[in-house]
C-alpha cells in the first residue's frame, strides 16, 4: 500500500509539474505576464511564428484598416529570411518580440541550448530593424525555471496569454471566433498565428479574417486595443534602424 501511495504521490506532482511547464497562467516556476485585471476594457492581439509571407502583410493590411496595434512573436530565422516585413511592422507602429529562433520546445532544451535560441533571435531581431521590445514568449508556452531565468539574464520579459483562438492547426473563421469569444472578459491577451513554425508560408488567411471580425465586434462595445507594453504601462524603445 505505500509503494502505490508513493506512486500515485510521484504521478501527482508531474502532473502539477507538467501543468506549471506548460499552462498559460500558471506562476509556479516564475512569475509571467498573462492579462491585467478582468473586465478591463483593454485588449492585446499578439501573433506568433511570423514573419510569414504573405499572410502578416495581409495580417498589416487589416490592423491598420482598424487603426489596432498589435504584439508580434517572431522566430529569428523567419526574421533572417524576410526583415523587410519585420520592417514594415516596426514602421507601422506594432511591437516585435522574440520567440526564439527555430521554435523548440524548451522545457527539453539544455541552458546552453536556451541561451543560445534565445540571443540568437534578439540578434535576428536587432540586425532587421534595431533595438527594440524586451518581449519574450517561448514556443508552446514551455518553460521551466531554467527557461525563465535565462530569459532574465538576457534582459527578456516572458509574456504569455490568456485567450486562445487554436488557430495553429487547420480551421476556420467561425471557429476561431467561438474560441475567442467563449473567453474574451477584459483585460485579455490574445494568442493568434500569424505564420507556422514548420514553414513560410502556412496559410493564415482563417486568421486574417478572424481578427478582421474580432476587432470590429469588440471596438464597437468600447474596448481598446493596446500592445502587451502599453498594457503592462511600459514604453517601447524605438528602433533605431528603421527610418
Amino acid at each position: 500500500m505505500l509503494g502505490l501511495a508513493v506512486t500515485a504521490a510521484g504521478i501527482a506532482a508531474a502532473s502539477v509539474a507538467g501543468y506549471q511547464s506548460m499552462a498559460p497562467s500558471a506562476q509556479w516556476y516564475g512569475k509571467t505576464f498573462t492579462r491585467i485585471n478582468r473586465g478591463a476594457r483593454k485588449l492585446a492581439l499578439t501573433y506568433d511564428d511570423g514573419p510569414n509571407d504573405p499572410y502578416t502583410l495581409h495580417l498589416l493590411e487589416v490592423l491598420a484598416k482598424h487603426d489596432v496595434p498589435a504584439t508580434f512573436f517572431l522566430i529569428g530565422r523567419y526574421v533572417q529570411q524576410r526583415p523587410a516585413i519585420v520592417r514594415e511592422l516596426v514602421k507601422a507602429g506594432h511591437v516585435v518580440g522574440n520567440h526564439t529562433f527555430t521554435h523548440p520546445q524548451l522545457i527539453f532544451q539544455s541552458p546552453t541550448q536556451i541561451r543560445a535560441q534565445l540571443s540568437a533571435c534578439t540578434f535576428a531581431v536587432n540586425d532587421a530593424v534595431g533595438v527594440h521590445s524586451n518581449l519574450f514568449r517561448p514556443p508552446f508556452g514551455g518553460r521551466r525555471p531554467a527557461v525563465l531565468r535565462i530569459a532574465r539574464e538576457l534582459g527578456l520579459e516572458p509574456v504569455m496569454w490568456s485567450v486562445t483562438g487554436y488557430d495553429w492547426n487547420p480551421t476556420t473563421r467561425e471557429r476561431i471566433q467561438r474560441h475567442m469569444t467563449r473567453q474574451i472578459r477584459g483585460g485579455d491577451v490574445i494568442l493568434l498565428h500569424d505564420g507556422g513554425h514548420v514553414a513560410m508560408g502556412t496559410d493564415r488567411s482563417h486568421t486574417v479574417a478572424a481578427t478582421d471580425w474580432l476587432i470590429a465586434r469588440y471596438k464597437q462595445e468600447g474596448y481598446e486595443f493596446v500592445t502587451v507594453p502599453e498594457m503592462m504601462g511600459k514604453v517601447v524603445r524605438q528602433a533605431s534602424a528603421v527610418s
